[in-house]
């Protein structure tokens, strides 16, 4: 770790001690000896009101706004620590943070993805590839903070993109541990609240934009201007861009007008990164592209045009980084996009007749329609009832078990059974992450938009209230027969499911698995049926 910076010097104000700082904290229950708590004003109550907590666990100043100031010296005690009174807190923060843990990411090399869908799965095809190549490189994102592959212990405050005095901890811990790149999920939330303004990213990736978030942005437009903070001159040195999306073209104008590096990924024919070829089976997909630098094959264990574009996007990133960095073998970091992706189109095995399960992390009306479209069709070995040839076989169908999370935006609960109804032959809706919310609310939002698709669709399409999401998952089990492809979405890799106030054990492969245990004697028999 750096030396210890001095309050006097952190803060352009007369009469500040010389004292050592050692860290910076949002929360009161993450303050250490040594360190600065900043105090902001939170959707229940004021952070200030916990800064004697803060003090008694080690803070050696409070950094607040003029309320703040107020709650504090209207506190029965005095607080015992300078008080530093600041217009806005939270802009100030990251800077303060970067300042006090010695600047790390100055010393690194950063990457960015952010958009709606897809952050995650290109992160780890960087992670794979560069990992391949002899790089020692931190993963910040939805799975959680890792160097080289192993998971860092941290107190995570967010989901994905942690605030900015815990995001620049960890930097200045991969750092301190040997990290020389660091690939990030950088969300709209972070970007609104300039978690990442003190970093300069060596190349920030925008994947697409959909409709997602709109609980916290007021609007489209809104959610839209936060992705595109990431990609100007002071935040990026170059950019990949898929410009297969509306947003992403109109981000490649004005990176163009600022003179940013850029490169394209798409399917059509200007895009820089554009698939010629792509071959595509249950194990995997292989892509032969075509790039600046010429023809490039590579392999994916991932199905689906959507998953084609990051890896694109993953061999964009890599080829900038070539460019003007550091130096690795392009051929063995590309060798490593055939890693596997745990949670994006993971691939269940039940062994036996089973059918064909897939386990994704789509939860938005967008990655909901992608990931079903991306599913390998399956088949049916029993013959149709009274067919001329009876060795024909039949498509198998598409059963999709997806919920909606709670205490998020509820507009799009709609939408998203609607999206699954469109495309999958039975549709069992179920509970995701209902948080604080009733989960049959949710579910009922998301069943009136999946029967509104039933019906249009004229019986082409079932749709079920499934429930809990364990009898969920064992409904679209007990529906199937050997040969059909059952896709359950929304939660991925995630290990737990919320609800109420509690975290409760759940994985969705785990449970398939456990019920599938439960069904197979009858399961097997109805596939031979």
């Amino acid at each position: 770790m750096p030396e210890p910076c001095r309050l006097s010097d952190l803060f352009d104000q007369p009469g500040l001690p010389d004292t050592p700082v050692s860290g910076v904290s949002l929360s009161d229950r993450l303050v250490r000896p040594g360190g600065i708590f900043v105090a902001l004003p939170g959707l229940a109550t004021h952070g200030a009101r916990f800064a004697p907590a803060a003090v008694r666990a080690g803070a050696v100043a409070i950094v607040t706004d003029a309320a703040g100031r107020e709650l504090i010296e209207s506190g029965a005690d005095p607080i015992g620590v300078p008080v530093i009174e600041l217009a806005d807190p939270r802009a100030a923060m990251g800077p303060l943070a970067a300042r006090v843990y010695g600047e790390p990411a100055e010393r690194l090399t950063m990457i960015a993805v952010t958009g709606t869908n897809g952050k995650t799965t290109t992160c780890s095809l960087l992670e794979a590839a560069l990992l391949a190549a002899g790089r020692r490189v931190g993963m910040i994102g939805t799975m959680g903070f890792r160097l080289d592959g192993v998971e860092l212990p941290a107190d995570r405050t967010t989901i994905t993109t942690p605030e900015a005095p815990e995001l620049q901890s960890l930097l200045a811990q991969m750092v301190e541990r040997g990290a020389d790149t660091v690939i990030m999920e950088v969300t709209s939330h972070a970007l609104d609240q300039g978690r990442t303004d003190p970093i300069r990213f060596d190349v920030a990736a925008f994947t697409n934009l959909g409709r997602d978030h709109l609980d916290f942005h007021p609007s489209l437009d809104h959610y839209f201007e936060a992705k595109a903070r990431l990609f100007t001159a002071e935040r990026t040195r170059a950019a990949v861009i898929n410009s297969d999306d509306p947003r992403g073209r109109e981000l490649v104008g004005r990176l163009q007008a600022a003179a940013i590096p850029v490169r394209t990924i798409g399917t059509a024919a200007a895009a820089d990164y554009a698939p010629v070829t792509v071959r595509g089976s249950a194990e995997q997909t292989m892509i032969t592209a075509r790039t600046p630098s010429g023809g490039r094959e590579f392999a994916m264990r991932l199905p689906g045009d959507f998953n084609v574009r990051n890896g694109l996007t993953a061999l964009a990133v890599l080829d900038l980084l070539l460019a003007d960095g550091p130096a690795f073998d392009l051929d063995t970091a590309i060798a490593g996009l055939a890693a596997d992706v745990p949670g994006r189109m993971q691939r269940v095995r039940l062994g036996g007749a089973a059918p064909a399960v897939y386990v994704d992390f789509a939860h938005t009306p967008q990655a909901i329609a992608a990931a079903i479209d991306a599913l390998p069709a399956g088949t049916d070995p029993a013959t149709a009832p009274g067919g001329d040839d009876p060795g024909v076989p039949l498509r198998g169908r598409r059963i999709v078990v997806v919920g909606c999370g709670g205490d998020r935006d509820p507009d799009k609960r709609g939408p998203m059974g609607a999206a699954a109804a469109e495309r999958a032959d039975v549709v069992v809706i179920t509970d995701d992450n209902p948080r604080t919310e009733d989960p049959a609310t949710i579910r009922a939002a998301a069943l009136a938009g999946a029967r509104a698709t039933e019906r249009a669709r004229a019986g082409t399409t079932t749709v079920l209230d499934g429930g809990d999401r364990r009898a969920a998952i064992a409904a679209a089990l007990r529906l199937s027969r050997s040969g059909d492809v059952i896709a359950i979405l929304g939660k991925g890799h995630e290990q737990g499911q919320q609800i109420g106030t509690d975290l409760l054990p759940f994985d969705d492969a785990t449970v398939a698995i456990e019920e599938w245990r439960r069904l197979e004697p009858a399961g097997q028999a109805g596939s031979q049926s």
